[in-house]
């Protein structure tokens, strides 16, 4: 007889809870935790997982990433902007920016063709948001640099898929000519146009719903579907689901009077998606995968990180912000997974020639940067001041 799905769950669950007990011996963020416990049971380790039970498992991921773009959006209120300006876009941009420029130029000096180089360093631009919010959230951080973080990568999202939008129409126009460069630029600012436009309207929409129910669970509940609403209409219209989720968080947070109540409860609610998704992204991890690195690839993983952390430096710089921004919130945007994964697909039909040595490249780096990253965070944030106690 085969297991039932709630034996994996509750597997999945029973890992997360023995490694982040363990992670916390260790003095390290859960997520670590949960990611090395997720790999360990993996298809690629001990088995514990068979891989058609983690591709199965994708509506986790989904769900996870949708109360952590919720938990972001939240964050994007009128008087935080009024409070501190522009700031967090210029660095969003500039750390993207100079990710993107430094892989790029690093890959043209040891020879990569020019559309791969386009491509893959395009990529590079995209943060992964769900292993900081975790890091934010365990030890509570608060401060200045953990609130232009949690601003800079949500805009992060859509800052890369505009430059990934760019750079592979150039690309494609390269390879092949009779691509239609117009019809490549504009998919992206499609995508980021709907899904920022119907995330707000479903933020109005949430917020006079709320109206009709007066308990807690109730408004709760409303929330939690609005989300699920969210994740579909963006599914359907091939919008992002996280820019859409955000979107309709910050409407709904500037709209609604007791919005941080809804969230002080989604908080209460999340820990065990938010285990299951990253035991789930752990399982995912294939260390066998690491011999095939190559140059390009240790180019790859080395110069984002440089780019990134340059990036916000440069920009907390040129807005003036605090030192301790400038100082300590490039580090903490290390970790990269879902939109880079998600990025590479689209990768793959515009140079398919280059297909395998992306995913390839990616997938690696993806390992490297979600096992470091959470532990970099904390430690960053640490540095910061803005974690008290760990």
């Amino acid at each position: 007889m085969e297991p039932s799905i709630f034996y994996y769950l509750s597997t999945i669950l029973v890992c997360g809870l023995l490694f982040g007990r363990f992670a916390k011996i260790l003095h390290l963020p859960n997520v670590t935790g949960y990611l090395i416990g997720g790999l360990l049971i993996g298809p690629y380790m001990f088995g514990l997982l068979p891989e058609l039970i983690v591709e199965e498992m994708s509506f986790v991921s989904e769900l996870a990433l949708g109360f952590i773009a919720f938990t972001i959006g939240s964050e994007f209120k009128f008087s935080y902007f009024k409070r501190v300006g522009i700031t967090p876009i210029v660095i969003a941009v500039m750390e993207a920016l100079i990710a993107v420029i430094l892989v790029f130029f690093a890959l043209i000096i040891i020879g990569v063709e020019i559309p791969f180089a386009l491509v893959l360093s395009a990529i590079a631009a995209a943060t992964a948001p769900a292993a900081t919010v975790m890091v934010i959230k365990q030890y509570k951080a608060k401060g200045p640099v953990t609130e232009t973080l949690l601003s800079v990568v949500a805009i992060d999202d859509a800052v890369a898929l505009i430059i990934f939008g760019l750079n592979v129409a150039i690309a494609k126009a390269m390879t092949t000519p009779s691509a239609s460069l117009f019809e490549s630029i504009l998919t992206p600012i499609w995508e980021i146009g709907i899904s920022i436009g119907l995330g707000i309207l479903f933020g109005f929409v949430m917020t006079i719903s709320m109206r009709f129910f007066k308990s807690r669970a109730n408004r709760f509940t409303v929330a939690v579907a609005g989300i699920f609403v969210t994740i579909t209409a963006a599914q359907l219209l091939h919008g992002s689901s996280l820019l859409m989720v955000m979107a309709m968080s910050a409407a709904f947070a500037n709209l609604y009077r007791d919005a941080d109540l809804i969230m002080e409860l989604s908080e209460r609610a999340t820990p065990p998606i938010f285990m299951m998704f990253f035991v789930v992204s752990g399982a995912h991890l294939n260390l066998a995968i690491l011999p095939t690195l190559g140059w390009i690839g240790t180019i790859y993983v080395v110069f984002r990180v440089l780019g990134k952390w340059s990036g916000a430096y440069w920009g907390a710089s040129i807005m003036k912000a605090s030192d301790s921004v400038k100082k300590y919130l490039g580090p903490a945007l290390i970790p990269q997974a879902g939109v880079a994964i998600g990025l590479t697909f689209v990768a793959q039909s515009v140079v398919p020639q280059y297909a395998g040595s992306i995913r390839a490249i990616i997938l690696c780096a993806t390992l490297i940067y979600e096992l470091i990253g959470p532990a970099v965070a904390k430690l960053s944030l640490q540095k910061a001041g803005e974690i008290v106690s760990a």
